[in-house]
């Protein structure tokens, strides 16, 4: 009786999700649905969009499926309401999780694409081989599970543009999501603070500092190199220790990374012992905070700097599961006050942030995200929303899905199959749906340029990189300035 009572929440949950997405698509929506139906359908991973078309689901054919692309529409801000709307995973605290990354779409062949950046990548022999090709990058939010897993609930997808400041966008990015998670009900007054999940490519005082006024904490990593200071001395403790008097600092000692001598007792150490890490040991110092200083990113920053204080926590493993040598781990907390089960709370939650790079994976390797050779980025923004609800219906119909698994796979227990062998059985599935999209109607096919004519408008080249460049010091912008 339960089994029949979740395989019927998850048919109704789906079945409303599919509606309310099929409206989110206002022009050329039908063969757009019908798309992303053929996403979910295709035999293997996808290859190229145009054999979609070939799909039973996908009953239109590849011209009016690249001018879908081309020149559809989609209702953005209704649809990215409609993905915080549906029941979000959390961790084990009962707190809702976030996983803020960037992930790339390279174009390296595309000059007449606008929008690209230098996209900064690694070869397959490691870091060594790093590069900077050219393509689209792309600023993905995430809701994290619990416990390890290759799912996520994807909620938004941003391109990020030539002339974008990548801190200031993905907050603003961060700001939208946790107001329509508040507006959709899925946080409330009382619940914990929503964690937000960043990896050491941002700055996670500055994006705490951008986050004021959310009912989030900022997790990030911090290089192994930062120096950071230790709380405000009070007046009282200034005249102890300097009794001839003087300025009182504006900050404590440094705590620099590098030097053990200069850390001083934490304010909570733990120990635990896992099986894929051996023995972990966490240390934490309280109310720690970066010495800022008015170049670069707070250039332009009016009034006297602010003091970011929160949890500095260093983390440090026996083994990796790869074999390679572990490193102590250093993450930063805009919460202060931490407790040692908070300090674990918080270092595993940072663990679970690895799990966006599986559905990077997925949705590039299996569902073909970065296959299209689409010429206009607004094309891409369609592509990439319709594989956003193509992995979502994935998540939905997961308890429901059965395991049809290659006779060289392990068997998987109920409720943990993987993206790809959901999808797998997604067709299966598909007639108990509903299917919004409207049957086509008889056309015939234009009749294109004439043959042996020439193109008379050729495609604009861009260039690629940034168009707008931030000055690092007061002199610099000063000479900017006319």
């Amino acid at each position: 009786m339960l089994d029949h009572d979740v395989r019927q929440e998850a048919f109704a949950v789906t079945s409303r999700f599919r509606d309310d997405t099929f409206d989110c698509l206002t022009t050329r929506g039908d063969t757009l649905f019908e798309l992303a139906d053929a996403l979910l359908c295709a035999d293997g991973p996808v290859k190229t969009p145009v054999d979609l078309t070939l799909t039973a689901e996908h009953r239109r054919g590849h011209g009016a499926m690249y001018d879908a692309l081309n020149s559809g529409r989609v209702d953005v801000p209704r649809l990215r309401q409609l993905l915080a709307g549906l029941p979000q995973p959390k961790a084990a605290d009962g707190r809702l999780v976030l996983a803020v990354d960037v992930t790339h779409w390279l174009r390296p062949d595309a000059p007449t694409s606008p929008g690209r950046l230098f996209c900064h990548v690694y070869g397959r022999s490691g870091r060594s081989s790093d590069q900077f090709v050219p393509g689209w990058p792309y600023s993905f939010v995430a809701a994290l599970e619990s416990g390890r897993t290759s799912w996520c609930q994807i909620l938004d997808a941003l391109r990020l543009g030539p002339a974008d400041d990548v801190a200031e966008t993905t907050a603003a990015q961060v700001r939208r999501v946790v107001e329509d998670l508040i507006g959709m009900g899925r946080w409330k007054t009382g619940d914990p603070d929503i964690l937000i999940v960043f990896d050491a490519g941002y700055d996670a005082p500055r994006m705490a500092h951008l986050s004021a006024g959310l009912p989030v904490e900022a997790l990030g990593r911090m290089r192994s190199d930062r120096v950071m200071r230790r709380p405000t001395p009070s007046l009282r403790e200034y005249a102890l220790a300097y009794p001839q008097g003087g300025r009182p600092p504006k900050h404590g000692k440094e705590l620099r990374f590098a030097k053990p001598d200069t850390w001083g007792d934490p304010d909570a150490a733990t120990v635990q012992v896992t099986d894929r890490y051996g023995t972990a040991r966490a240390m934490a110092w309280d109310r720690i905070h970066p010495r800022l200083t008015t170049r670069s990113a707070w250039i332009d920053h009016t009034g006297e700097l602010p003091i970011i204080e929160g949890t500095l926590i260093r983390l440090e493993v026996d083994r990796l599961p790869g074999g390679h040598s572990p490193l102590p781990v250093w993450l930063w907390s805009s919460a202060t006050g931490l407790s040692g089960e908070d300090v674990d709370l918080r270092w595993q939650a940072f663990l679970r942030r690895f799990d966006i790079e599986h559905t990077f994976r997925m949705i590039k390797q299996t569902l073909g995200w970065t296959r299209p050779k689409l010429r206009s980025p607004e094309a891409a923004d369609r592509w990439t929303w319709l594989v956003i609800a193509a992995h979502t219906q994935l998540r939905l119909v997961r308890p429901v899905a059965a395991d049809l698994r290659r006779p060289w796979e392990k068997p998987a227990e109920p409720g943990r199959l993987t993206p790809a062998r959901v999808r797998r059985g997604f067709r299966n599935l598909r007639p108990n749906l509903p299917c919004p999209a409207r049957a086509p109607k008889p056309t015939q096919p234009g009749p294109g340029r004439p043959p042996g004519s020439k193109n008379r408008h050729p495609a604009s080249r861009h260039d690629v990189g940034k168009t707008a460049r931030r000055p690092e010091t007061i002199t610099e912008r000063e000479q900017i300035r006319p």
